[in-house]
């Protein structure tokens, strides 16, 4: 095997999941679930001791490969002939890394995180846990907005140079929207539209 993905169910390593189908590379899967606290076992905190999922064992690496956006641009780079990352000039390609350092960090890591964990940001103190899901949620449901915006503009994909590594992430997300039960099909006709042609991919099949 090329890789072994550690991934969660209904996780950002989804879309690892689908890049890794995408480059059509031999790969293993391994499950941490997060919501059996799974990630903060020792068994895997011995593989990353960050404790997060994906987590990409990589043939030959020592170490695993973390941080979602790493881990995609890594195999969009290490498999180029998938076409996973503009290439045509240096401003597309910063373009899909702008997209992909605003969904990792602020959409997943501050809007869902202050939304599903809160006490990240208040450990000590769960008094301020409610305002903290609510500031979540506004954060989530701006950016959403912002997300509609760009992809209302005629656009199937992310990147108007055609489908990468970013698609995978927006899919990600549009399912955590319905999950938290935001009417995605009604405010968001544009991302459902990429929805739909993501759930088309043999890929994410």
């Amino acid at each position: 095997m090329d890789y072994r993905l550690y991934y969660s169910p209904g996780a950002c390593s989804l879309a690892v999941h689908v890049v890794l189908e995408e480059i059509g590379a031999p790969y293993a899967l391994e499950e941490v679930s997060v919501a059996r606290s799974e990630n903060r076992q020792a068994r895997y905190l011995a593989i990353n001791p960050k404790g997060f999922v994906p987590a990409l064992d990589i043939a030959g690496e020592s170490r695993v490969l973390t941080e979602l956006p790493a881990i995609l641009v890594y195999l969009a780079k290490r498999h180029p002939k998938a076409g996973l990352l503009p290439n045509t000039n240096a401003v597309d390609e910063a373009r899909a890394l702008e997209w992909l350092s605003w969904l990792a960090g602020w959409v997943h890591g501050v809007g869902y995180a202050e939304l599903w964990r809160p006490e990240r940001f208040s450990a000590a103190d769960s008094a301020p846990h409610e305002t903290l899901r609510a500031n979540g949620r506004r954060i989530v449901q701006e950016a959403y907005v912002k997300i509609e915006e760009t992809l209302g503009d005629g656009r199937m994909w992310a990147m108007p140079s055609g489908y990468c590594i970013v698609d995978p992430f927006l899919l990600v997300l549009y399912r955590w929207g319905n999950r938290i039960g935001m009417p995605m099909r009604e405010q968001y006709p544009a991302w459902t539209a990429h929805a739909e042609h993501m759930v088309e991919r043999a890929a994410v099949r």
